[in-house]
């Protein structure tokens, strides 16, 4: 299989350290060559965010020049998502199975840039439906594309720099949905005023123009290939070894956490894109804030995603515990919203708290994923979380439009509130779930985790440590005479299995005891 999701000891022949091809700055073990890797992997998301969002910050001017109301703005967000319920998993099975890591990227980025030229033609030529295939393709490639960076995030960067590049990623990106919702208006007032388009012509010539980002972006895809087909050869990843099946059947055996995972990747991130592609006129009719102003209020939380992402991934990467900054994320989350249902507190402070929540939310959720799924099906398993999202945000983007222009935007916070505490509610059972099966591996730190791979029985030998302790652990299933018996390594082993719920061998029975008197 070209490329892989692989690079640990285990699956890289050693060479020798003077060995010439690991020598100078091309050595794919040296820093400057896996940090140009990394600036490469975050700007192939660039173009994608950027693209993604240009309908919301031009979302007054798409209503007047297009005449579109927003039960018809929204199924431009709709659209985007419906398709990659299916093609987004079917996409990151590819990419394990089929396409490898290199071509499987440039693939779903070509698709991504025809996606969007696509739609810049449909709005110059005033032609919805033809705007809503160009939003189709566009959303087969972006999505399938986020797939592929993960992907590349894991080849090059598992271990204690993970979560630091997820949130480096998530930076770049957030920095392409910012700079388009400050620059959008600029180039919209440029072409109209300087170049004299107007109507559907000038929409459509403002969209031809942001697909420049998406050729800047193919071209990170192109380079980025050549750098890991260098490694592959240098490092002599996966030589000598069978390569690993992927099958569509695997998806059976994935642990019930990562379902727990994916469903808040549908719960929380309902509460943030829907809001962000409605926030502009939210904005202007609550705070009376000008377009330009709006925009950039509306910004706020990629902005500070941009700048706080890989800082959160550092803490992440120290401290572990991802369970417990999720839950914080989440609460801050509801927090910001329940700031702008109930009160006039200034949105700039609210937007800067959802921001900060959503980046440690980033930085700590979706590594969760390289945590509990075999690294050859991780493509496959990133599939599933995104094509579940993409679902969530397909259905719930409708929905929203409806709300709006039925009940107001009052409404639309308390439907978000209301996603934020299932989001927070599955958390918590995460953290309960994780507990009670691995001794809470997703919530140790670092040295915690490397000791629990190193000796898997971890659960047993705490409980062990916790009842020789003698009170360090909860007793309240023993009897009062089974407190003051001696607690035997056969008979602890057997008070764990069934707390835990497995089942006692039969061979042993329970030891009788003499009750004292």
């Amino acid at each position: 299989m070209e490329g892989g999701v692989m690079d640990s000891p285990d699956t890289t022949h050693s060479r020798s350290e003077d060995d010439p091809a690991l020598q100078g700055c091309f050595s794919p073990k040296k820093t400057p060559f896996r940090f140009l890797g990394l600036a490469l992997m975050c700007l192939l998301g660039f173009g994608s965010y950027f693209c993604y969002d240009n309908p919301a910050a031009l979302q007054d001017t798409f209503k007047t020049d297009l005449n579109m109301p927003t039960k018809k703005f929204v199924l431009l967000y709709s659209i985007y998502s419906w398709p990659n319920v299916i093609l987004c998993f079917i996409g990151g099975f590819l990419l394990d199975s089929v396409f490898g890591i290199r071509w499987g990227t440039i693939i779903y980025m070509a698709l991504t840039l025809v996606g969007q030229l696509i739609f810049a033609m449909g709005a110059y030529a005033n032609t919805f439906w033809l705007m809503m295939v160009g939003r189709f393709v566009f959303g087969i490639g972006a999505e399938s594309l986020a797939v592929a960076q993960n992907s590349y995030a894991v080849l090059w960067f598992k271990g204690k720099e993970l979560n630091m590049v997820f949130g480096l990623q998530m930076s770049f990106a957030r920095v392409g949905s910012t700079v388009n919702f400050l620059v959008m208006e600029n180039i919209y007032a440029y072409v109209s005023k300087t170049l004299g388009y107007t109507g559907p012509q000038c929409i459509g010539a403002v969209l031809f123009l942001a697909a420049l980002t998406c050729v800047g972006s193919m071209l990170c895809a192109l380079f980025l290939g050549l750098m890991d087909s260098h490694a592959e050869k240098v490092l002599r990843r996966n030589e000598g070894q069978e390569p690993e099946i992927v099958r569509l059947t695997d998806v059976k055996d994935f642990k019930s956490v990562f379902w727990l995972v994916a469903w808040i990747c549908v719960a929380y991130y309902i509460a943030i894109f829907p809001f962000i592609s409605l926030g502009k006129v939210y904005f202007i009719r609550k705070y009376e804030f000008e377009p330009a102003v709006a925009n950039t209020v509306n910004s706020l939380v990629y902005s500070i995603s941009a700048i706080a992402s890989p800082l959160f991934g550092l803490l992440v990467d120290k401290t572990g515990k991802n369970v417990l900054w999720v839950i914080i994320s989440i609460i801050g989350s509801l927090f910001a919203h329940g700031l702008l249902a109930f009160t006039y507190v200034s949105p700039y402070v609210c937007m800067v708290i959802l921001g900060l929540s959503y980046s440690m939310l980033a930085s700590s959720l979706w590594p969760l994923i390289a945590l509990v799924i075999p690294e050859h099906q991780l493509g496959t398993a990133y599939g599933i979380a995104q094509a579940l999202q993409n679902l969530g945000l397909a259905v719930t983007s409708i929905v929203c439009g409806i709300i709006v222009d039925t009940h107001g935007y009052f409404m639309l916070e308390m439907f978000f509130l209301a996603w934020l505490w299932i989001s927070l509610i599955t958390a918590v059972v995460i953290w309960i779930s994780d507990s009670n099966t691995t001794g809470g591996f997703l919530n140790m730190s670092p040295k915690q985790r490397e000791h629990y791979e190193q000796n898997p029985c971890v659960p047993e030998i705490t409980e062990r440590e916790k009842l020789l302790a003698g009170g360090g652990g909860s007793t309240s299933d023993l009897s009062g005479d089974d407190l003051l018996q001696p607690q035997s390594d056969t008979r602890m082993r057997n008070r764990y299995l069934a707390r835990i719920g497995a089942e006692t061998p039969v061979h042993v029975k329970g030891t009788t005891y003499r009750a004292l008197r």
